[in-house]
């Protein structure tokens, strides 16, 4: 008789939305897992990143991996910013960026169009006001997720973390 194997290893799909107000959600391989969607308003220090990336390992069995997709933002962020303004949003990137090696967790940087496009959510309009398109995105996540409170803190992450759940398993 041949002998019975259980699959027991699950895919988490990390979804960063770098920046101040940004975010970080986390959703499973297993949708009606006991481990559910996790969003949270970006940590505060580099030190707080790294202790959720090490608490998010540290409390779950060895055969769960992990993959996160971090938005990639360029220099200009859509208005006039200084330059001491722009190279602490780069220098939080790089933070994020540490803090994933750091846990052993595989990252790959996107283009914001390029996971709104996956997604389906057509681009911004002119007309839109940045809150109009801010409250767009959330209304997205808030249907796709309707179990979770969605903020504009973690809309954007929740969406990311969908593209990559939706890319790595060929869903997209």
């Amino acid at each position: 008789m041949p002998k019975i194997v259980h699959h027991t290893s699950f895919q988490f799909y990390l979804g960063i939305d770098p920046g101040k107000s940004g975010g970080i959600a986390v959703i499973n391989s297993e949708d009606r897992s006991c481990y559910g969607v996790l969003a949270i308003k970006m940590p505060e220090t580099p030190a707080d990143v790294l202790d959720y990336f090490h608490s998010l390992k540290d409390n779950l069995p060895p055969n769960y991996s992990y993959i996160a997709v971090i938005e990639q933002v360029s220099g200009y962020i859509g208005e006039e910013q200084p330059g001491s303004a722009m190279f602490k949003f780069g220098r939080g990137v790089g933070h994020l960026e540490m803090a994933l090696l750091a846990c052993g967790i595989p990252s790959e940087a996107v283009p914001p169009r390029k996971w709104q496009k996956a997604l389906g959510i057509s681009s911004k309009k002119k007309t839109e006001s940045k809150v109009q398109w801010k409250n767009r995105l959330k209304s997205v996540a808030q249907r796709l997720f309707p179990s979770e409170k969605i903020t504009l803190a973690t809309a954007d992450a929740l969406l990311i973390a969908l593209y990559c759940k939706r890319k790595h398993e060929g869903t997209l």
